[in-house]
């Protein structure tokens, strides 16, 4: 792994960053502010949740054809335009004047921080890797969690010194001045394979499909089953920490603390599961990778202990490890990268879908007296028939040969 760093640095760190400084627009980061937007707005939990909703649709709807520019246009000139347009997005965010305006300044942070940073990282390093790509993404995915461990603590602090608006333009400067010059200097440079490596790049390669092809195969909708899951379910889980926790009778602490477990766990397993992608191949992961996640929703459907609620969160971080990695391979590998920027946006703007949807439909449930503990006994269900889809795709698809 030294040796990989050394002779790859400057492109896995900008795949870093990228997703790193994603963070903007998460669900985690946007939600710190929540309180502030309701109080200034006079805004329900319900209200803000559809406002919430809408403008992720939104995004999601976009993120395809936003997402092709990096088919047309080298990555270091897409984020010349999408982070300094993120950072203007949380300005906005800061300082709206309106429910309205609020509700585009979210759409702008959902689809240019969820969607295009992580869009534009994992895009460039499916097609700048090859033999090594399990690893390369394995580590440019960290940048999620780096944002995770860190981004929370550092806006909370600053909030509770001198407002949210000062976290945000806070975001702002460290997106601008640090964010921006690193990621351009680390892309600025489209990345060959070295004379001295095994890795031979063939961009323009025989297994490259178009968009239109894509979506005509059948297979693509079998993995959507799957890789949808993680999103949705990782998501109704964040949301509805506050009624798991009250539901349970756990301190609310508690939920926080399972945070960093299952961050730590996250990236123990991503990394591990890019070694084993790179040395024996996706296929040998797809056809399992949901069976954390199942078991995640079974242990979430029980009632007991804090145990119960550390046991969950692990095995989230399990599943979160591994299909982190797989999906930033799975596309490149199936598909080719040729046109990997539009084949993407697809799979992206779907797992931003499954993040508006999730919380919203299982909120429903909840309200006509289906409780969470039953729902995610359901996802556990779900997730072994999906699994079943996965086997299926694996002895549909061919072996990538040398």
């Amino acid at each position: 792994m030294i040796d990989f760093l050394r002779h790859n640095f400057r492109w896995v760190f900008g795949g870093f960053l990228l997703t790193y400084f994603s963070s903007i627009g998460q669900t985690f980061f946007i939600a710190a502010s929540v309180a502030e937007w309701k109080q200034s707005f006079n805004l329900s939990h319900g209200e803000f949740g559809q406002l919430y909703m809408i403008a992720t649709l939104g995004s999601a709807l976009t993120l395809p054809f936003l997402g092709r520019l990096v088919d047309v246009f080298p990555e270091r000139t897409v984020l010349l335009f999408v982070i300094p347009a993120l950072g203007g997005a949380a300005l906005l965010a800061a300082h709206a004047p309106s429910v309205f305006i609020l509700l585009i300044a979210i759409y702008f942070l959902r689809l240019l921080g969820q969607g295009m940073m992580t869009h534009i990282a994992l895009t460039a390093t499916g097609r700048w890797f090859e033999q090594q790509r399990g690893r390369a993404v394995s580590l440019v995915v960290l940048g999620h969690q780096g944002g995770e461990f860190t981004l929370p603590i550092a806006f909370s602090t600053i909030t509770i010194a001198y407002g949210y608006q000062a976290g945000w333009l806070t975001a702002v400067m460290a997106l601008l001045l640090i964010g921006l010059p690193l990621a351009f200097w680390a892309f600025s440079k489209p990345r060959i394979a070295s004379q001295g490596s095994a890795e031979n790049l063939n961009i323009k390669d025989e297994r490259s499909w178009t968009r239109g092809q894509v979506l005509r195969d059948p297979n693509f909708y079998l993995l959507l089953s799957g890789v949808l899951a993680p999103a949705f379910i990782g998501t109704v889980i964040f949301y509805h920490q506050d009624y798991i926790t009250t539901f349970q009778g756990w301190p609310k602490q508690s939920f926080a603390l399972s945070m960093s477990l299952m961050a730590a766990t996250t990236t123990i397993v991503a990394l591990i599961n890019g070694v084993i992608i790179d040395r024996f191949g996706y296929r040998t992961i797809l056809p399992f990778f949901l069976l954390p996640l199942a078991s995640c929703c079974f242990v979430a459907s029980i009632t007991g202990g804090t145990y119960i609620l550390f046991s969950m969160m692990f095995l989230l971080g399990v599943s979160y490890g591994i299909s982190s990695t797989l999906f930033g391979v799975l596309w490149p590998e199936i598909y080719g990268v040729t046109n990997l920027g539009a084949v993407r946006s697809i799979t992206v703007s779907a797992m931003v879908l499954a993040t508006a949807v999730g919380p919203g439909l299982t909120g429903m449930l909840i309200d006509n007296g289906v409780d969470l503990p039953a729902q995610m006994r359901i996802l556990g269900f779900y997730c072994l028939a999906a699994t079943l889809a996965m086997i299926c795709v694996y002895f549909r698809l061919k072996p990538k040969t040398a």
